[in-house]
């Protein structure tokens, strides 16, 4: 019983820490930077792209979610839909709670 609960205790920190995704490195991979500037406000020049950078979390999270889903389908989400559907659940958390931690 106590092996079991060790296990299970070491399972529980490998998962919140050594599988933590990196936001940062996400906003690269998934090309976010192409649109919404290399510091998440900076938009294309020209371009009506948001600036994310210090966005609420849960606000971001909600966004992502909806342009993924397709309940949200104005302004600039159609170049977002095929981004997004490349991007998980775990994965927007990741960069929500990234936008939300750098300067507006």
């Amino acid at each position: 019983m106590k092996l079991t609960l060790t296990l299970a205790a070491t399972a529980m920190m490998f998962s919140a820490s050594a599988f933590a995704l990196d936001g940062a490195k996400l906003f690269q991979e998934k090309t976010c930077w192409s649109c919404h500037g290399k510091d998440a406000k900076t938009p294309l020049k020209g371009m009506p792209y948001p600036k994310l950078a210090g966005q609420s979390a849960a606000y971001a999270e909600a966004q992502m979610k909806d342009i993924k889903s397709g309940a949200r389908n104005n302004g600039q989400t159609a170049a977002m839909k095929g981004v997004m559907g490349l991007v998980s659940d775990e994965e927007i958390k990741a960069l929500a709670d990234y936008l939300s931690k750098l300067k507006p």
